[in-house]
This record gives structure tokens, sequence and C-alpha cells, in this order.
């Protein structure tokens, strides 16, 4: 990344908007987001059939699908938020001072959940569903998790070593691409100084309106990108790009396009004028489609495959890609026309979902360990998971957010 110095971007002009105030509708989606990416790791040990931190749970067919809708859409949303902020946060620092608080806030977290948090839940996992016998937590966390010792020749796995990011991976992903935004201004300015070109402004100063043959565009590349990848890199395998950065390709081509629209939207006044119309008609396919899936189950997961080059697969990624771009549109337009304000507890709540995301998985794990032997079935052990989850997370967020030293990173 090139760190050198560059020109100043010129003020906006006077008749240019400033978003400056507070979007309350976008602190409703974010707490709706948050309380998805509970209840989809509330709902693993009961419905769907990947590798979880909890096994040997019963399991219900309903509380599969919801994970399998559920999933296309919500860290895609995610991102779109988190990109939309990105110019307006680079703009008020500068691209030098920008670097150290970002990897204060991001960096800092994914440290101590690498080394203190994911390794306690690890290490739980080997204890109650590998037959390797007891170990203490330091010989573990040294040999296993680190990978320090020798592999067993009857490895369980999913991976080894035990050494992982977890849900950390989106904040992982979060910073690379705060840098790769960073690094992209850096460029850009720098060659506009050269030419002796004037720096524009931070927004346009009449906000555009999405047509929705664009719309119909981007979908088809995230698709077609989706399709492309998932030949190569199954859905639910893993790599460790550079060795650090927890990656799924399998959904990159749903979560970078989404980033880049962040962008754009915030540049360009997208949420402010995106027409209802095209987003519920991308909302009512995707219901359509979750209705067929529920409804033609059989059939579908008989035809759908998660890689490969084959009909199976690229008419999977076309059917996900539906369900992202139609939730992800219908959430926003219906929370900005629906949702406009939100109360004092709210705001709160939705500054807490950086530290929700962070402390939620902890939490619902530890309860879905103590739900194992309560007479109920999938249905209410997963339902008792959520809103325990939800409600404990949120609480613990806040309460975290008052603690003298905290507050700065989350």
């Amino acid at each position: 990344m090139w760190t050198g110095k560059v020109s100043a971007p010129e003020a906006p002009p006077e008749d240019a908007p400033r978003r400056t105030g507070r979007l309350h509708y976008i602190d409703s989606i974010r707490i709706a987001l948050s309380a998805l990416v509970i209840l989809h790791h509330a709902a693993q040990p009961y419905g769907p059939v990947d590798w979880w931190y909890v096994e040997g749970q019963p399991k219900a067919q309903w509380i599969e699908d919801f994970a399998v809708l559920n999933a296309p859409f919500k860290m895609s949303l995610f991102f779109l938020i988190a990109a939309y902020f990105l110019p307006a946060a680079v703009d008020r620092r500068r691209e030098r001072s920008y670097v150290g608080p970002r990897l204060k806030k991001l960096g800092g977290p994914i440290l101590v959940g690498f080394f203190l948090v994911i390794p306690v839940l690890m290490y739980a996992y080997y204890l109650e569903f590998r037959d390797y016998g007891p170990i203490g937590f330091g010989d573990y966390y040294w040999n296993i998790y680190l990978g320090e010792g020798r592999e067993p020749a009857d490895w369980s796995g999913p991976i080894w070593p035990d050494r992982q990011f977890g849900h950390l991976w989106f904040i992982q992903h979060l910073l690379v691409y705060s840098l790769v935004y960073l690094a992209w201004r850096a460029v850009a300015d720098r060659v506009r100084s050269r030419r002796g070109m004037a720096v524009p402004p931070g927004t346009r100063a009449a906000p555009e309106r999405v047509t929705g043959l664009a719309v119909a565009g981007f979908a088809a590349v995230v698709a077609v990108g989706t399709g492309v990848l998932r030949i190569r890199y199954p859905v639910d395998e893993w790599v460790p790009v550079a060795e650090i950065i927890q990656t799924e390709p399998a959904d990159l081509a749903q979560h970078v396009p989404f980033v880049v629209a962040g962008v754009l939207a915030y540049r360009r006044g997208w949420l402010q004028t995106f027409p209802a119309r095209v987003a519920y008609g991308w909302f009512a396919a995707a219901v359509v489609l979750s209705v067929g899936y529920v409804a033609f189950r059989s059939d579908l997961t008989g035809f759908f495959a998660l890689s490969g080059a084959d009909s199976g697969q690229f008419a999977w990624a076309a059917y996900e890609t539906v369900l992202c771009v139609g939730y992800t549109l219908g959430m926003l337009v219906f929370f900005r026309d629906r949702v406009p304000g939100t109360g004092k507890l709210q705001r709160s709540a939705a500054d807490a979902t950086f530290a929700i995301y962070l402390i939620h998985l902890p939490i619902v794990v530890g309860l879905q360990y103590l739900v194992r032997d309560v007479p109920l079935g999938a249905s209410g052990r997963f339902l008792l998971v959520a809103a325990l989850g939800f409600v404990l997370s949120v609480a613990a967020a806040l309460l975290l957010r008052r603690t003298p030293g905290v507050r700065a990173i989350l």
C-alpha cells in the first residue's frame, strides 16, 4: 500500500449535501441483522449439518431451512452498511490518521478473540466431542490449538491445528476492505494531483437514482462470480488467505460487490433515492423462491449442488443471488420508508452492534451447552438459546461499552 503524502481533498461546494445526520433506519437494520446473526448461530446445532462447536443435538427441518435461507444475505447487508460509512470516516480523518484507529478498533478484538476466546470454545469441543482422552488447557493450547504438537494419525478435524478465528472472519474482512479502500483512495488522489485535477467532493450534489436494469446487472455479476468461484471452492470450505485471513471463497462474490456498492451508495446518494418499486420487486422474488425452496425442498436439493461445474451448482448460485439481493434491498427500503426513527434504547443497541457481534458467540455456545440436557426438542432448544442469547449479548455489550477503556474499541 502506498503511504506517501497526498494533496488534501478540496472541501465540498456549499450546495453539496452533507450527510452528517444520523440515519436512524440504519440503526434499526443493524439491530435486526445482529438478531439474525445470533439466530443463525443459535440454530447451528439443531438444523444445519455443517460443523459447529456443539454436536449431537436433535434436529428440526424448519431450522435447517431457516439457516439456508438466512445465510445468503445477512452478511452481505452488513458489509454494505459498513462500507457505506467508510468514505465519510476516511474523509474526516484523512488517510494517514485513519489507519491507526482502524487497526486498534478491528485488530485488537481479532487478536483477543483468536488468542483468548476461540481457544476456550475449541478446548471445550475437544473434551466433549473427541476421543483423545483428557488433556490440560495449557497442553491443548500449545500442542493442539497452536499446532506445535504432532497431528494425531486419526485426527477428527475439522482442521489441523485447531486454531481459527471463528466468527471474527467478518472483522478480519472489514479490516482488509478498509485498507484496500484506503490504498485506492491514496493512489487515486495522487494521480489526480499529478494531473492537476481537483479531487472530487465527497458526495454528489444531486443524488443519483438507481435503475432496475442496474440492479439486474449487479445481480448478474454476483451470480456469475459466485458460480465461478464455486467451481473450485465448495460452500463451507474455509481457507487461510496469507495464512491469517480466514476466508470462505465460495461466498466472496456475495460480499465484495456489496462493499463496493456501499461505498458508491454513500458517494452517489443511492440509499436516499433507491426506488421502492424495484426493491420490493426483488424482495417479492426472494420470498417466492424461499417459499418454493420449502415447498419443493426434496426435488430442489436433489438438483442443486454446492460446488462443481454443473448446472445444479450454477442454478444454486443464481438462486442464492436472488435471495441475497432481494432481501437486502427489501430490508433497506422497508426500514428507510417504514422505520424512520429509533428511541434512546434502540440507538444505544445500534451503537453496540459491533460489541454484540464480537461477544455473542461464546454466549450462544455456552447456552447451547447448558440446554443439552433440558427436556426440549430441537425447536424448543433453538428458541430458548436464541432468546436468551440475544438478551444476554445485548446486555453484555451495553455493559462492556460502559467500562472505562473498552468503549473506545467497542
